[in-house]
């Protein structure tokens, strides 16, 4: 297929470094056995090919099933592992757009990006299997993420809006209904408007709390057929609620997932925490750079219960960064901006 923009003037205009300095280039060919994934793994107009170029600045060229890759070594070698990665995901049946391609090419340095993609260096690979799709991780922390879900008991998410905390904590959820390891899913929230005041809002109880719990349903729905996601809310194995709906109960063989918890209060983050029960699972999602508690409450529940249980066996804690923003590259260099201000 042709390229979008010439390879002269990719060559010239985006790697003078390369020029300087080409005692450290390098060159290597890799060859694909399975021909019929190559269409998907260059893409259109071989746009995967240049996301891959742009980012890590060589050049690529393919020819039937061979691509050469050209330029300084670091970035040879990552290019050679992310096409590797990317061939074994369409041979899996993954998706492959330009935010897994992203991903791939952010943990291209990362000594467990070959294990992860091919479970040569763990066995199984860290993945999760819903329903719809199987997810695997993304960035170097989501690793670390995955790992905690599966083992420890409580886990705190803290991070920025972006790195998949809330959507990876909803698919192992997912996966351990699917599965029987628990019997009800429990998704939460404070009721707090981001910033905004939207008045009383009609309907019954399920219609006012619905527009806060949006992107919990979202993450359901990706991870399980609607109907199957209808038919367990009707019968209330899975149940979405917002955290003043948990006081004065034992929440027991379920997986708890609290999102948005830089919202909550001192006295509703012990009291959401004490609800924990035999052969349960807790998640607590949050940015606690976002706080909107409103009425000049001191301190956030998050940061509060963040100091008092760090460290204790069982708790995980784990934390994001821009670094690790899964969306469009810009959401990124958007949150880095923001926390370079503020810091």
């Amino acid at each position: 297929m042709a390229r979008k923009a010439s390879r002269a003037d990719h060559s010239a205009l985006a790697h003078p470094e390369d020029r300087r300095d080409a005692s450290r280039r390098a060159r290597v060919e890799v060859e694909f056995d399975e021909q019929t994934v190559l269409g998907a793994l260059f893409g259109e107009f071989d746009a995967n090919l240049v996301q891959i170029e742009n980012r890590l600045g060589i050049y690529i060229s393919a020819r039937g099933n061979r691509v050469q890759i050209e330029g300084p070594e670091d970035g040879v070698a990552r290019a050679r592992e992310v096409l590797r990665g990317m061939h074994q995901r369409l041979l899996a049946g993954q998706e492959l757009d330009a935010g897994a391609i992203e991903a791939l090419i952010a943990m291209s340095s990362e000594p467990t990006l070959e294990g992860i993609i091919s479970g040569k260096e763990s066995s199984p690979p860290i993945m999760i299997r819903t329903r719809r799709k199987t997810i695997v991780p993304r960035s170097a922390t989501q690793i670390e993420y995955m790992r905690s879900l599966a083992k420890d008991e409580i886990i705190f998410a803290l991070g920025p809006a972006g790195t998949g905390k809330t959507y990876l904590a909803v698919a192992q959820a997912v996966s351990q209904l699917i599965t029987g390891s628990v019997q009800r899913l429990i998704l939460s929230r404070p009721a707090v408007e981001a910033g905004e005041r939207l008045g009383f809002l009609p309907g019954d109880m399920k219609e006012k709390v619905d527009p806060y719990l949006r992107p919990l349903y979202d993450a359901l729905y990706d991870c399980m057929p609607p109907e199957q996601v209808e038919r367990r809310l009707a019968s209330g194995e899975i149940e979405i609620a917002p955290i003043a709906f948990m006081r004065g109960r034992t929440l027991a063989d379920a997986f708890v997932i609290l999102d948005e918890a830089q919202n909550t209060t001192p006295a509703q983050m012990k009291m959401f925490l004490t609800r924990f029960g035999q052969n349960s699972r807790m998640v607590i999602c949050g940015d606690p750079k976002q706080v909107d508690i409103p009425g000049g409450v001191s301190q956030s529940g998050l940061a509060d219960a963040v100091n008092r249980l760090e460290g204790i066996q069982g708790i995980g804690m784990i934390r994001f960064s821009a670094a690790d923003v899964v969306r469009h590259p810009i959401v990124g260099r958007i949150v880095e901006a923001y926390e370079g201000k503020d810091n």
